[in-house]
C-alpha cells in the first residue's frame, strides 16, 4: 500500500484528479497506481464514509452515550496524542499545497487516511512519513487488548460494548472464549455477557411493541370507514417489523451490498493479469504483475471483512426481533380471553416461541438478498455485456424462463410449510399432554395409544418433508444448475453467432476464463434464489402464525374493576357483584378460525365449562362480601361455584352487571399451582422475606413437621408440578404462598379436599376459620365439605349456575330447602361433630405428614435440590453421533450419496477443464466449433442429471429416514422410561427434544450434511485445478492447511460446547413459559404479572446471549478462514504472474476464475463441518434419551392362567420399595394378604404410603434392590457389589408374582381412578375407550351408571363431543366421575380408588360410594381415601404409617383396639 502514495510528477497541465490514463488502475508509468483510481476508489471514498460514519457516531453518542465515570484506560492518552500528531501533519500538508482533491478535505474532517497526489517540491515528505506513523502508532494502541485495564475490569459492560474497534471487526473479544473452550468444558456463566446491551429483551420489545400498537389503531381507524367486511385490513407485523428496525436492516443490506461491489473487481483483475501474461515481457514490469496480485489480496481480506459484519449485524437484528416477539407472545398469553385460550394451546403456544419466533434467527440472514441478488445479476451482467457482448442476454433470458417455476415453488412450499406447523403444533401439543401426565398413562397402560397418536401427526410432517424434498429435486435443475446452462448457452451462441456481424466470436483466454470468473459469481445470487425463496416463505407463514396469536381476543380489564386500595368506610363491601351474568365463552360459537382448537391450560386453574356451548355459566348473581367475613360456597359438582371465583378474578366474559373489586387479591385454585423452586421460594412467591410472619404462616398452614424431615428444610427443591409432593402438600404450600402475600381477600377454591381430616382441622383452625391466621381477611371458600359451614360468616349454595340459596347456617337450616336437604342427608350427628370440633390431633411427632418422594432425598441430596442441571456432553461432537446419524439414515443412502457427489464433481470439474482445452488448442485444432460444443452440452447435461438425482438421494431418502428413524426412536424410548425419570426431568427439558431438536433434524442437520458434501467436494475440485495449473502451490498448501486445522481445531471443540449451552438455554425458558400458562389465573389474581414478565426476560436474555456467542464463533471463525484463503489467492496470483513466460494464458484464467471458488469452497466446506457438528447437538441429545434405561419390558413372555386372574387374590409379602435407587424406603416390610373380591380401605395421615403402594402394585415402583429396580436405576455399577442390598420382598396376584410379568400384561389386568382424574384431548369416547374396542352401546351404560349420561347427551356430538386438553370443559368432579365409567368398562377384578372422590361434593361421593357398592361386588377394591367415612363399611380397613402397616382388620376390630385409626376415625367424627 506505501507504494501507492509515492508523490507523482504529472504531467504539464495534467489534472491533480486524474490523468490521460484514466481508471486505470495500474499505472503505466511507475509501480503505483492512476491517479483517477488513487483518489477516487482508494483514498476518496473511503474518506467521504469515514466522514459520514464521523458524524453518525457523534450523532448517536450525543443522543444515546453514557459517561462510565471510571477514568481512562491507558491507552487512552497514547492514542489521542498520536491522532493529534495525525491531524497536524494532515493540516500542515493541506496548508501547503494548494488542494484540489476532495479526498484530502474529507481527511482533514475525518482524520483517516487521505493523501492529495500533487507533487509540490516544497511540500516536505517528512509530513507524509509523520502522518502515516502517527497513525499506525494510534491504530496500535487502539487495537490493543484492554481486557485487564482498569476500566474494562469495573465497568458491567458486555464484552462486546468493551470491545474496540479492531477487536470488532476480528471478533477478537470472543478469543478468550475459544482458548478457554479449548483447554476446559465450558458453563454457562463462562458465556455470560457477550451480546451488545441493545440486543436485550426490553429494548427489543419497548420498539416492537411501540409500533405493533402504532399498526394496530391505525387499520382499526381505516376499517371503521370500510362496510364491506370482505375488504377489512388486519395488522401486518411483518410490515411492523421492517419498519421498526428498518435502519438496521438498511445498514446491513449497505454492507452486503458493499461486499458484493468489491467481488466484482476481482475479475476485472484477473482480466488484468492475463493481459499482463499475454503481453511481452519487455513492455511489462514485473511489478504491475505483482500489484494486481496484491490488489486481489487486498479486496478479498476487504470482502472477508465486510462478510463478517455484516452476518454480526444480522446476527444482533435477528435475535432482537425473535427477543422482542419472544416477549409480545408471553405479554399476549397473560392477557387471553378465555375463547381465546380455549383456542390456544400451551402447545401451539410454545411452538410460537420456540419454532416460529426463533425462525428469525435462522433466516433474516437471506433477506437482504432480495436487494443483492438483482444488484450482483445487474452488475455481473454489464460486465459480461463487455465480454460477450448481446450473446450474454440468451444466457439470462434462462431466468425468465424458471420464473414461473419459482413462484409456483414459491406457493408450493408455503403451503408445505404452513401444513407442517399445524402437524408438529398438534404433535408437541400431544407430547406436551402426554408428559404432563404421564403417571397418569402408565397407570391405564394408554402409551400404545399416544404412540399412535403422535405418530399420526409426525406421518403428516414426514409425508410433507418427502414432497418438499421432491420438489426441491427437480427444482435444482432451476437454481443449481442454471448458472452453469446461462453460461453454456452464452458461450454457444458467442462462439456461434457472437462477433461483429453476427459472425463467429473470438474465444480465447481472457474471454472465457474472466466470463467464467463472472457467472462463478452469477452463481451465487441465482443458486441463492431458492433459498430466499423458500426462507422468505418460512418466514412469512411464521410470521402470520404470530401475528394471528396476538390478534387474539384479549380479557376486558374494565369488566372487572379491581381498586388497589380499601374503602375508607369498613362497611363497604370489599367484592361487590350486582345483576351479574357470566359466561366461558363470548358469545359467538364460530370464533376465529384458528388452527389451535385445543387447550391445554392445566386444569388446577380453571375448572368451568370452555365448551361452544354460548349459555351463561353464572346467572343473575347478586352477591357483596364485607370486609373481614368468612362465605362458604357449596354446591353439587358442576354448578358453578369455581366459575364464581373466576368471575371475581376477572376470568370470565361479562354479559351484564356490576363487579367491584377494592384491594388486593390472593387465589388458592382447586388443585394446586406449584413452580420449580424451593418451598421458600413457592410460598414468599417474590415478596421480602419476613422471618417472623414466614414462621406463623409455616405453622398456619401445618408445614413445619415437613420441613423438619426434608433434606434441606424450605430450601428443598420442589419438581415440576409438585411431582415430588403429595397432593395434601402441595395444597397446603399453596395455602401458605396465599396467606404469605398478606392480601385483603383471599379466593380458596375446595384447598381442603385434598387433605386428611385431622389436617383439615388443623388448617381451619389455624388458617382459614373464625380464629385462623386470615381471621380478618375477607375469604371465600368453596368446600364440598359440611361440617365448618356452622362457623361461616354467610353460606352460598349454587345450582344450575345460580344463586339458589344465601344466608347465615341457621337461617338455611330453618328454611329447610336445599341446603337443609343436604345437611340433614350426609352430615354426621351433632355430637360427632363437636367431638370432631375438639379434636386437634396434629402434632409434628404424630402427624408424620410429609411426601414420602420428598423426605427420602435426605441420603445423598443433601442440598435439597431435586431437578438437577440439566447434562452436557463436553468436548466436540463425537463421530459416534455422526454414526448415530449416518445409521438412521442408513449406510446404503450414505455411500450412494458419497457415490454420487464424486460423479457430481468430476463432471462439475470437466467442463472448466474442457474450456480451457478449447481455449489452448482453437488456433491449432481441427475439430470443428460444434465438435467442442457437443461435449460441453453433454458435460452440462449429464451435470444436471447426476444433480437431480443427487438432490432427490440425499433430500428425499436419506434425509426423510433419518427423520423418522430417530424420532420414532426416541418416542418410544421415552414411553418407556422409568418414573423415576420425570420425577427429577422438567417437562420443558424433555419437550425441548420433540419440539426445537427434531425440528434441527428435520431441516438444519441434512442441510448441513449437504453443504458439507458439496463445499468439500468443490474444495477438492478447484485445489486440484490450483496444483493442476500452478505445480508449486503444493508447497504451500501444507503449511496454510496445517493453520486450517489448528483454527478449526480450536473452533470446533469450542462451538459444539457452545451449541450445547444454547440448547440448554431454551429449557428453562419453555419450562417458565409453561409454568406461567398453568398458573395463569394466580398470577393475574396477585396481580403479579410484572415479575413473571421480567423472569421471562431474564431467561430470553440468557438464550438469546447464547445464542450470539455461537454466532460470534463462527464469525471469528469465518474471518481466520478467508483471511489463509486470501492468502492462497494471493499465493496463486503471484506464481500466475511469476511463471508468465511458462504459463500458458488458458492455465492460468482456469487457475485465477478457480480462485474467486475457492475462498466460498474452503470456507463453507469447514464452516460447514463445524455447523454440521454444532448441529449434531440435536442428534447427540436425541440420542442421549434414545440410551435412557427403560423400565421392565412390556411383555415378559409369561403364559398366564386363562382369564387371569379370575379372583382377585392378592398378597405383599414383606415387599420395600423405593422410588429412586440408593434413596430411603417409602413402604418397609409391608405383608398383607387380600382375599378375593374383599374391599380394602387404606389409611394412614398425608405421606404415610398410600398412594406408594397403589403405584407398586401397578409397579410403577419397584421393589426394592431388585432386579428391575437395579436396572432402570442409573446407579446399577454402584450397587452390583453393594453388601446392603435387602430383599424386597414380592407381590403376587393369584399366585403369580407381578414381578415375573410384562408392564403391560400387568396393568391391562388392574383398574384404578386416579387421585388426580385427568382427561386427554380428543372426544368423550376416545377418553373412555383410547383403543376403541368397545361399543357406544357399553359407553351409553358406563355413562349412565357413573350419572354422567344426562350430562354428555346434553353436548354437542353425544360421545363424539370434544374434551379440551386437561378437561378444561368439565370441572374437576365430572372428571371423576368420567373416570369412574372408564373403570366400569375394564372387567378387571381388581379396582384401585386413589383419593378418587377427593374433588366432589359429599352427594356426588355417596353416588359414587354407591355406584362402587352396586356395579364392583365382585371385584377386589383397594380403597385410599381422606374421608374416613367412605372406607367404614370395607371389609377390611388397611392402617399406614410411614411406610408401615401399623394395623389391618376389619372397622369394627380397629375401633375397638382404640389405635391409629380409632384416632384418625374420631378425628372425622366416625368414632
Amino acid at each position: 500500500m506505501f507504494i501507492s502514495v509515492v508523490p507523482m510528477q504529472f504531467q504539464e497541465g495534467s489534472s491533480t484528479w486524474c490523468d490521460s490514463q484514466g481508471w486505470g488502475p495500474v499505472n503505466e508509468n511507475r509501480i503505483s497506481l492512476t491517479p483517477c483510481f488513487l483518489n477516487t476508489t482508494l483514498l476518496g471514498a473511503p474518506a467521504i464514509v469515514a466522514a459520514i460514519a464521523f458524524v453518525l457516531r457523534i450523532s448517536y453518542l450525543n443522543r444515546h452515550g453514557i459517561s462510565h465515570n471510571l477514568g481512562h484506560a491507558f491507552s487512552y492518552w497514547p492514542s489521542q496524542l498520536a491522532i493529534g500528531v495525525a491531524a497536524g501533519a494532515l493540516i500542515a500538508h493541506a496548508s501547503a499545497v494548494a488542494i484540489t482533491s476532495l479526498s484530502a478535505w474529507f481527511a482533514v474532517g475525518s482524520q483517516v487516511l487521505a493523501w492529495d497526489q500533487k507533487e509540490d517540491t516544497d511540500n516536505p515528505l517528512w509530513l507524509l512519513y509523520l502522518y502515516f506513523s502517527a497513525i499506525l502508532i494510534a491504530f496500535f494502541f487502539e487495537a490493543l487488548p484492554r481486557g485487564r485495564s482498569h476500566v474494562q475490569m469495573k465497568s458491567n459492560a458486555s464484552h462486546h460494548d468493551k470491545a474496540n474497534l479492531f477487536s470488532r471487526w476480528t471478533f477478537h473479544y470472543i478469543h478468550h472464549i475459544i482458548l478457554m473452550g479449548f483447554k476446559r468444558p465450558l458453563v454457562t456463566t463462562d458465556i455470560q455477557d457477550i451480546m451488545p446491551k441493545d440486543v436485550e429483551t426490553q429494548q427489543g420489545y419497548q420498539l416492537l411493541a411501540n409500533k405493533w400498537k402504532a399498526n394496530k389503531d391505525a387499520v382499526e381507524r381505516k376499517n371503521l370507514y370500510i362496510s364491506d367486511k370482505k375488504k377489512v385490513k388486519t395488522p401486518n407485523l411483518l410490515l411492523v417489523i421492517g419498519r421498526t428496525f428498518s435502519w438496521s436492516f438498511v445498514t446491513a443490506t449497505a454492507t452486503i451490498l458493499a461486499a458484493s461491489s468489491l467481488q466484482f473487481l476481482l475479475p476485472v483483475l484477473i482480466k488484468e493479469i492475463l493481459e499482463y501474461i499475454e503481453s511481452d515481457a519487455s513492455d511489462e514490469p514485473k511489478a504491475r504483475g505483482v500489484i494486481l496480485a496484491l490488489g486481489m489480496f487486498f479486496i478479498s481480506v476487504a470482502v472477508s471483512f465486510l462478510n463478517g459484519q455484516y452476518l454480526k449485524q444480522i446476527a444482533e437484528l435477528s435475535l432482537k426481533i425473535r427477543s422482542g416477539l419472544v416477549a409480545m407472545i408471553y405479554r399476549k398469553a397473560l392477557v387471553l380471553s378465555p375463547d381465546s385460550r380455549n383456542k390456544a394451546s400451551t402447545g401451539s403456544i410454545t411452538n410460537h416461541m420456540s419454532t416460529d419466533a426463533e425462525r428469525w434467527i435462522r433466516d433474516l440472514v437471506w433477506m437482504p438478498h432480495w436487494i443483492s441478488i438483482p444488484f450482483e445479476i445487474l452488475v455481473a451482467t454489464a460486465m459480461l455485456y463487455q465480454i460477450l457482448g448481446w450473446s450474454v442476454f440468451c444466457g439470462l433470458f434462462m431466468i425468465v424462463i424458471v420464473t414461473p417455476f419459482q413462484a409456483w415453488a414459491g406457493k408450493f412450499f408455503e403451503g408445505a410449510s404452513g401444513a407442517k406447523y399445524e402437524a408438529m403444533d398438534r404433535r408437541v401439543l400431544i407430547m406436551s399432554e402426554l408428559l404432563s401426565h404421564i403417571k397418569t398413562i402408565k397407570l391405564y397402560g394408554y402409551e400404545p395409544a399416544f404412540n399412535e397418536r403422535v405418530t399420526s401427526y409426525r406421518t403428516k410432517e414426514i409425508k410433507l418433508l418427502r414432497k418438499s424434498g421432491l420438489v426441491l429435486s427437480f427444482l435444482s435443475i432451476v437454481f443449481t444448475c442454471l448458472p452453469l446452462f446461462m453460461a453454456f448457452v452464452s458461450f454457444a451462441v458467442y462462439a456461434t453467432v457472437g462477433g461483429p456481424g453476427f459472425s463467429r466470436g473470438e474465444i480465447n483466454a481472457q474471454v472465457v476464463f474472466v466470463s467464467m470468473s463472472l457467472f462463478s459469481l452469477l452463481n451465487r445470487p441465482v443458486g441463492f434464489m431458492s433459498r430466499v425463496t423458500e426462507t422468505t416463505i418460512g418466514l412469512r407463514v411464521s410470521t402470520r402464525r404470530i401475528q394471528k396469536f396476538l390478534l387474539k381476543e384479549e380479557l376486558d380489564s374494565s369488566a372487572v374493576p379491581r381498586i388497589s386500595t380499601l374503602p375508607k368506610d369498613p362497611q363497604v363491601p370489599l367484592v361487590q357483584i350486582e345483576n351479574a351474568t357470566f359466561a366461558w365463552n363470548g358469545g359467538c360459537v364460530d370464533g376465529d378460525d384458528d388452527d389451535d382448537s385445543d387447550n391445554e391450560e392445566e386444569p388446577d386453574e380453571t375448572t368451568a365449562l370452555l365448551s361452544a356451548n354460548t349459555e351463561p355459566t353464572l346467572i343473575d348473581i347478586n352477591v357483596s362480601m364485607t370486609r373481614g367475613s368468612l362465605t362458604a360456597v357449596v354446591g353439587r359438582v358442576g354448578q358453578g361455584k369455581s366459575s364464581l371465583l373466576s368471575a371475581i378474578i376477572g376470568d370470565m366474559y361479562k354479559r351484564q352487571g356490576v363487579v367491584k373489586v377494592y384491594g388486593s387479591v390472593a387465589y388458592v385454585p382447586q388443585q394446586a399451582w406449584i413452580i420449580n423452586a424451593t418451598v421458600r421460594d413457592n410460598i414468599i412467591f417474590g415478596k421480602p422475606f419476613d422471618q417472623e410472619r414466614y414462621d406463623r404462616v409455616l405453622f398456619a398452614s401445618g408445614l413445619l413437621p415437613d420441613l423438619e424431615i426434608l433434606a434441606a428444610g424450605d430450601l428443598t427443591e420442589i419438581g415440576e408440578r409438585g411431582i415430588n409432593l403429595s397432593g395434601g402438600q402441595k395444597q397446603r404450600v399453596s395455602l401458605a404462598r396465599a396467606a404469605y402475600q398478606d392480601v385483603d381477600i383471599y379466593l380458596l377454591d375446595d384447598p381442603l379436599s385434598a387433605v386428611d381430616a385431622h389436617v383439615d382441622q388443623h388448617l381451619w383452625q389455624n388458617l382459614i376459620g373464625p380464629h385462623g391466621l386470615l381471621k380478618d381477611k375477607t375469604r371465600i371458600l368453596i368446600t364440598h365439605g359440611i361440617h365448618h359451614l356452622e362457623h361461616v360468616d354467610h353460606i352460598l349454595v349454587m345450582n344450575n349456575g345460580k344463586i339458589e340459596e344465601r344466608g347465615h347456617y341457621k337461617h338455611l337450616m330453618d328454611a329447610k330447602d336445599t341446603f337443609y336437604r343436604l345437611i340433614s342427608e350426609f352430615s354426621v350427628g351433632h355430637r360427632s361433630k363437636k367431638k370432631h370440633q375438639k379434636a386437634t390431633g396434629f402434632d409434628g411427632t404424630d402427624e408424620g405428614e410429609t411426601s414420602t418422594v420428598v423426605s427420602e432425598e435426605e441420603n445423598d441430596e443433601k442440598d435439597g435440590e431435586l431437578v438437577e442441571e440439566e447434562d452436557v456432553q463436553t468436548g466436540v461432537v463425537g463421530w459416534s453421533t455422526f454414526k448415530v446419524y449416518c445409521e438412521a439414515m442408513s449406510y446404503h443412502y450414505l455411500a450412494l450419496t458419497a457415490v454420487l457427489y464424486i460423479i457430481w464433481e468430476a463432471f462439475q470439474l470437466g467442463i472448466p477443464v474442457w474450456l480451457e482445452h478449447w481455449t489452448r488448442v482453437v488456433d491449432t485444432t481441427t475439430h470443428s466449433l460444434s465438435y467442442f460444443l457437443a461435449i460441453y452440452a453433454a458435460l452440462v447435461i449429464t451435470y444436471m442429471i447426476v444433480d437431480v438425482y443427487l438432490t432427490y438421494v440425499s433430500n428425499v431418502q436419506a434425509r426423510v429416514r433419518a427423520s423418522k428413524v430417530l424420532h420414532e426412536s426416541v418416542l418410544a424410548r421415552v414411553l418407556r422410561l422409568p418414573m423415576s425419570f420425570f420425577d427429577v426431568t422438567p417437562q420443558g427439558r424433555v419437550l425441548n427434544r420433540f419440539s426445537s431438536d427434531v425440528s434441527d433434524i428435520d431441516e438444519v442437520v441434512p442441510e448441513g450434511f449437504i453443504d458439507v458434501l458439496t463445499s468439500a467436494s468443490n474444495m477438492i475440485g478447484v485445489l486440484a485445478i490450483l496444483v493442476f495449473a500452478t505445480p508449486l502451490l503444493i508447497i504451500v498448501l501444507p503449511i496454510i492447511g496445517l493453520v486450517y486445522v489448528i483454527i478449526q481445531k480450536y473452533y470446533i471443540k469450542t462451538s459444539s460446547q457452545i451449541k450445547r449451552l444454547q440448547s440448554i438455554s431454551k429449557s428453562p425458558l419453555y419450562q417458565h413459559f409453561g409454568e406461567t400458562l398453568n398458573g395463569i389465573s394466580s398470577i393475574r389474581a396477585m396481580g403479579i404479572k410484572d415479575r413473571f414478565i421480567n423472569e421471562n426476560a431474564t431467561r430470553s436474555d440468557r438464550s438469546a446471549n447464547a445464542q450470539y456467542a455461537s454466532e460470534i464463533t463462527n464469525r471469528w471463525l469465518n474471518v481466520r478462514l478467508e483471511g489463509l484463503t486470501s492468502i492462497t489467492v494471493l499465493v496463486t496470483a503471484l506464481l500466475v504472474v511469476s511463471n508468465r513466460g511458462s504459463l500458458s494464458p488458458s492455465l492460468a484464467g482456469l487457475a485465477l476464475s478457480n480462485t474467486l471458488s475457492l475462498t466460498y469452497s474452503v470456507i463453507w466446506t469447514l464452516r460447514g463441518y463445524c455447523d454440521l457438528a454444532s448441529s449434531l447437538v440435536a442428534v447427540e441429545r436425541i440420542h442421549e434419551y434414545s440410551n435412557k434405561r427403560m423400565e421392565a419390558p412390556e411383555n415378559s413372555g409369561v403364559r398366564l392362567p386363562e382369564n387371569w386372574p379370575q379372583n382377585g387374590r392378592i398378597v405383599f409379602k414383606n415387599y420395600s420399595a423405593r422410588y429412586r435407587e440408593g434413596l430411603d424406603l417409602v413402604l418397609k416390610n409391608v405383608s398383607f394378604e387380600v382375599k378375593p373380591a374383599e374391599k380394602i380401605g387404606v389409611v394412614g395421615r398425608t405421606g404415610a404410603g398410600k398412594s406408594s403402594l397403589t403405584l407398586a402394585l401397578f409397579r410403577i415402583i419397584e421393589a426394592a434392590d431388585s432386579y428391575w429396580a437395579r436396572t432402570t436405576s442409573a446407579q446399577e455399577d454402584l450397587l452390583k457389589d453393594n453388601p446392603t442390598l435387602i430383599d424386597g420382598g414380592s407381590i403376587e396376584i393369584d399366585g403369580v408374582d407381578i414381578s415375573t410379568l410384562g408392564l403391560r400384561e400387568l396393568r391391562q389386568h388392574l383398574s384404578i381412578i386416579p387421585q388426580e382424574p385427568m382427561l386427554f384431548a380428543g372426544t368423550i369416547r376416545d377418553n373412555l375407550d383410547p383403543f376403541h374396542k368397545v361399543t357406544d352401546a357399553e359407553l351409553w351404560e358406563a355413562l349412565e351408571r357413573a350419572h354422567l349420561k344426562d350430562h354428555i347427551s346434553s353436548l354437542e356430538g353425544g360421545l363424539s363431543a370434544e374434551v379440551a386438553q386437561n378437561g378444561e370443559n368439565f370441572s374437576v368432579g365430572q372428571r371423576s366421575l368420567i373416570c369412574l365409567a372408564r373403570a366400569l368398562l375394564c372387567k378387571t377384578k381388581i379396582l384401585v380408588l386413589d383419593e378418587a372422590t377427593a374433588a366432589v361434593d359429599v352427594e356426588t361421593d355417596d353416588l359414587i360410594q354407591q355406584t362402587i357398592r352396586k356395579e364392583f361386588k365382585d371385584r377386589t377394591i383397594l380403597t385410599i381415601a381422606h374421608r374416613i367415612k367412605t372406607i367404614m363399611d370395607s371389609d377390611k380397613i388397611l392402617v399406614l404409617d410411614r411406610g408401615q402397616v401399623q394395623e389391618y382388620g376389619s372397622p369394627t376390630e380397629l375401633l375397638q383396639t382404640q389405635g391409629l385409626f380409632y384416632s384418625l376415625a374420631k378425628q372425622a367424627g366416625q368414632a
